[in-house]
């Protein structure tokens, strides 16, 4: 295993997390629009083609209907709580290495660096779930040719006008299902391709460009194989209406698999993937170009 940068600063990883979480939604948002409309499609009525028949149709109605802003909808909300959202995402990350450590020059196992990514997934469900109910509620409107927010912060105070602070939070159990694990299988995947790509001698922090963006969206993919299950469930009780699904994540889990089979848990599966590389490896890369720009400016932070 090639050797971590010591010493660890969760500070550090706060500021440069925030940047490379900019990075993700500019180059991953339009495919998160694809997703989420596949995955609350309605069901199609006996007969009838269902709404979208795939990721490329999907992306391609979005586009002709609504135009390049289409792809954008919505993307406000997570814009206004990426920054602080990843810069918590990337400290708990950097905290949960640091707490494991007995001495600053401790190389940590694939196990607690797995342990320290999913303590990133609890911080950051405080701000991604309100985020994230916005996000889905506005994306979905546009398919439906309703209007009924007209922007973030309107879906937000509508949420909280009609049900309090719970009706912002709704989907937070859920959110947690699909980060704690999703997290630590991220950080994990990325700290291990790191150490396969460092040549011998030399350190991770030493890594190119390239190999840089293939570790980050390599680790993309393998947080979405662990994440889009509960993603899906999320999707569908964050935007359902209100009273719909009294018991949760499972009434949604048992209607999703009575009518329409185990593999709804994976709908959006493509215009995941297709977004896991590219947004991820971005991120990383601008978490990476970030901290050597605070280890250049402010050793010492």
């Amino acid at each position: 295993m090639a050797k971590q940068p010591q010493p660890i600063s969760p500070l550090k990883n706060f500021f440069a997390g925030g940047f490379g979480g900019v990075c993700l939604v500019f180059v991953g948002h339009p495919l998160d629009t694809i997703k989420v409309r596949l995955q609350t499609q309605p069901k199609p009525q006996p007969g009838q083609a269902p709404l979208y028949s795939g990721t490329f149709d999907c992306f391609r109605k979005t586009l002709v209907g609504e135009g390049v802003r289409g792809l954008y909808r919505g993307m406000a909300a997570p814009i206004i709580g990426v920054t602080p959202m990843y810069a918590v995402c990337f400290f708990g990350f950097g905290l949960g290495k640091r707490l494991q450590q007995r001495k600053p020059d401790d190389v940590l196992t694939y196990p607690q660096l797995f342990a320290a990514g999913m303590l990133s997934g609890v911080f950051t469900t405080v701000i991604m779930a309100p985020g994230e109910r916005i996000k889905c509620l506005l994306q979905i409107q546009a398919a439906t040719g309703e209007t009924k927010y007209s922007g973030s912060l309107d879906c937000a105070k509508q949420l909280y006008r009609e049900a309090g602070i719970r009706g912002v939070y709704k989907g937070t159990v859920l959110t947690l299902m699909r980060d704690v694990p999703a997290s630590g299988m991220y950080f994990m995947t990325y700290e291990w391709l790191k150490n396969i790509l460092t040549p011998e001698g030399k350190s991770v922090s030493d890594l190119s460009v390239p190999r840089i963006l293939f570790a980050g969206g390599l680790a993309g993919i393998f947080n979405w194989v662990v994440a889009i299950p509960p993603d899906v469930l999320k999707s569908r009780f964050q935007t359902a209406p209100e009273g719909k699904y009294p018991n949760g994540f499972r009434d949604v889990l048992r209607e999703l698999i009575r009518e329409e089979g185990v593999a709804s848990l994976y709908k959006g599966f493509t215009a995941v993937m297709i977004r896991a590389f590219p947004a991820n490896a971005a991120c990383f890369l601008g978490f990476e170009v970030a901290m050597k720009f605070l280890n250049w400016v402010a050793p010492s932070l």
